[in-house]
């Protein structure tokens, strides 16, 4: 490491310690927004002892040059493994160290995941950060208003403008970078009489760098390209003072060529992956009651080829998964006394996939036989809101019971206490349960399992004022009957445990109005019993989690000199960690890393302004997973047109 790049770390790591809290975004937002993911109706954050962060329009547009995967990667206690690798690659969202399929993804409050992946996660290379209108990330156990998955939290993507005026409004962006990189997006959205529509269009293409990692650098590995398309749209019709019915669809595709494993090549190898969603929902609200209403489907489709034209130990693969999913949800929200809000509803479930699969080895050709399977839940649940007349103290208690087609019925639930001392200041505290109920991936293997469950536990302190906006927050989070795989039986078992400590820190500090500094930091301390990754004969505990550090920090500064003009530099430490070393191979370790960036934009007029982002500006050359490359100096700039 070079002496600036020793200096500018030492800069952003004073900087977060000095300041001495936490921040809500990288780019400072207020802590006291409406929200609508805490208790799905909307509240000011300081009514809520939820964490939330949130991440609005303006920040998503300081973020243009970023793809979704990498501005979630640099909030507090958020880690998105594959982020920062090539275009395309898998992306793991790991937060507060919970393993993968653990965080529930929501598209305008309605729950997506694939049910054609092992874990029902959803891939977060579906969307395009150019299509988001609000990100709302709310943290800890959210399994009592959302189901399955939310052990570790929701993130929910909005993509429904919330400040539509004029009639027709159009708005394009157009970008270019290195490794022949084109952005592009076109948005077509107004508002006339009792109508509110939006059109939104995004395309990412880039020849990319070559996924595995070279380590012989003689090797000639070749760039693997992407290629993805992303479109939606939303109509909202407002029947009546008292009645809006909204629909909305979104198609997203992408082609991406991918490698062999790590340190190994492929040259003729993709991955095509697609997903449909479609719905339609209403919302009544009269007097001191307001219901919501939703029908959403969904089909995914994810093909591996692997050609015959560069042969491996593999001549030919074709590996076919179709995925499906239904949802529905009916829901109020009754103000029963002043200080009393009631929440309750249901929800219903379903999910179905199948594969097909072929593939020509030097054994032979081999083509099993076709999978098909599907499984459904349904779900009641509700909760009670107090507030008091001066807004101070406000308890939130819930609870929830699913029952599911395969393994039978569970209950969750939830107690979350806060109190503002002043104006500024306020405490808050949650004890909550979760689950995350078998997948039919896993299912199909051990019809046996039973639902992962959790308890999480958190505390903090909140502070926010004209110059600072500041959070802590301290967690712990025990989850048993954990969901694993075996390779002595090759099954899948209920017999992992994991408890994970944490801290996050927050802050945000305006010291004058054009400059801002936002910092934020995690600490994470994990213990896992699970088999003996070397032995596979035993069980052991780590104490450590794979991929996901003890210590991240990300820290931004911002500098607004004139209304046109506007500058920031980021930066992001990460501790070293451990990887998967092989099978029945010791975990390695990964160095950990510093790397930099920066941003400007600049207004030329109402209808004109120009963007330069660049990332890794320093070409610091890391690793987030073993014997694949991570991404190197990167530039992107462009010009949004509105009107």
């Amino acid at each position: 490491m070079t002496m600036a790049k020793k200096l500018l770390t030492s800069f952003f790591i004073l900087a977060a310690i000095a300041t001495n809290a936490q921040t809500d975004t990288l780019h400072g937002n207020r802590l006291d927004e409406v929200v609508v993911t805490a208790n799905k109706y909307p509240q000011k954050q300081s009514t809520t002892g939820k964490v939330i962060t949130v991440i609005n329009k303006d920040q998503i547009e300081k973020s243009s040059g970023k793809t979704l995967s990498q501005l979630l990667n640099e909030q507090a206690g958020v880690t998105i493994n594959g982020a920062l690798n090539n275009a395309g690659a898998v992306q793991t969202i790991y937060v507060r160290g919970a393993a993968s399929g653990r965080t529930l993804i929501l598209l305008d409050g309605i729950p997506v995941n694939d049910p054609s992946m092992i874990n029902n996660e959803f891939d977060l290379n579906l969307f395009s950060l150019d299509n988001i209108d609000r990100i709302e990330i709310c943290k800890g156990a959210q399994s009592t208003l959302y189901g399955s998955d939310a052990i570790a939290g929701v993130i929910n993507i909005i993509t429904v403008s919330q400040d539509v005026a004029k009639a027709v409004n159009v708005k394009a962006t157009l970008s270019e970078g290195t490794f022949g990189t084109f952005k592009g997006n076109v948005q077509l959205f107004g508002k006339k009489d009792k109508f509110t529509y939006s059109v939104r269009h995004a395309r990412l293409f880039t020849n990319g760098f070559s996924s595995a990692y070279d380590s012989t650098g003689n090797k000639r590995f070749d760039k693997d390209r992407y290629d993805g398309n992303v479109t939606n749209a939303q109509l909202l019709f407002q029947a009546s003072p008292a009645l809006s019915l909204k629909s909305f669809i979104m198609y997203s595709k992408y082609k991406a060529d991918i490698d062999a494993g790590v340190f190994t090549d492929e040259k003729d190898y993709s991955i095509s992956n697609s997903s449909f969603t479609s719905g339609a929902g209403f919302t009544y609200k009269k007097s001191i009651a307001t219901i919501n209403g939703t029908y959403q489907f969904s089909q995914l489709t994810r093909d591996y080829l692997n050609d015959s034209i560069y042969k491996t130990s593999t001549i030919f693969e074709d590996n076919r998964y179709f995925g499906k999913t239904q949802f529905a949800e009916l829901y109020t929200s009754l103000k029963v006394l002043k200080p009393l809000t009631l929440l309750a509803g249901a929800d219903y479930r379903f999910s179905s996939y199948d594969n097909h699969y072929y593939s020509v080895s030097s054994f032979g050709p081999y083509s099993p036989k076709p999978f098909d399977a599907s499984l459904h839940q349904e779900a009641v649940y509700s909760s009670i809101n107090y507030s008091s007349a001066n807004s101070k103290l406000n308890i939130e208690l819930g609870g929830r019971i699913n029952k599911h087609s395969r393994y039978g019925t569970n209950n969750t639930y939830t107690f979350n206490p806060s109190y503002a001392f002043t104006n500024q200041m306020r405490v808050f505290a949650s004890v909550a349960s979760g689950f995350k109920a078998p997948t039919l991936y896993q299912l199909s293997i051990n019809e046996n399992l039973k639902a992962e469950k959790s308890v999480n536990y958190e505390g903090g302190l909140q502070f926010n004022n004209e110059k600072i906006s500041s959070r802590a927050v301290f967690f712990n989070r025990k989850i048993n009957n954990g969901i694993d795989y075996n390779y002595i039986s090759f099954k899948y078992f209920n017999y992992v445990k994991q408890v994970v400590d944490g801290l996050e820190l927050e802050t945000t500090v305006r010291p004058v109005k054009q400059f801002t500094l936002s910092a934020n930091y995690t600490w994470i301390a994990a213990e896992e019993t699970t088999q003996n990754r070397v032995t596979n004969k035993d069980t052991v505990t780590y104490d450590y989690s794979l991929r996901r550090p003890a210590h991240t920090i990300n820290a931004s500064i911002g500098w607004q000199p004139s209304n046109q003009l506007y500058v920031s530099i980021t930066g992001k430490y990460v501790s070293s960690r451990k990887d998967v070393g092989g099978y029945q191979k010791a975990d390695v370790l990964l160095k950990d890393y510093f790397i930099a960036g920066a941003h400007a934009d600049f207004t030329l007029n109402k209808y004109v302004k120009f963007f330069a982002d660049s990332q890794n500006i320093f070409n610091t050359k890391f690793f987030d997973v073993r014997g694949y490359n991570s991404i190197p100096a990167m530039f992107n700039g462009g010009v949004v047109l509105s009107w």
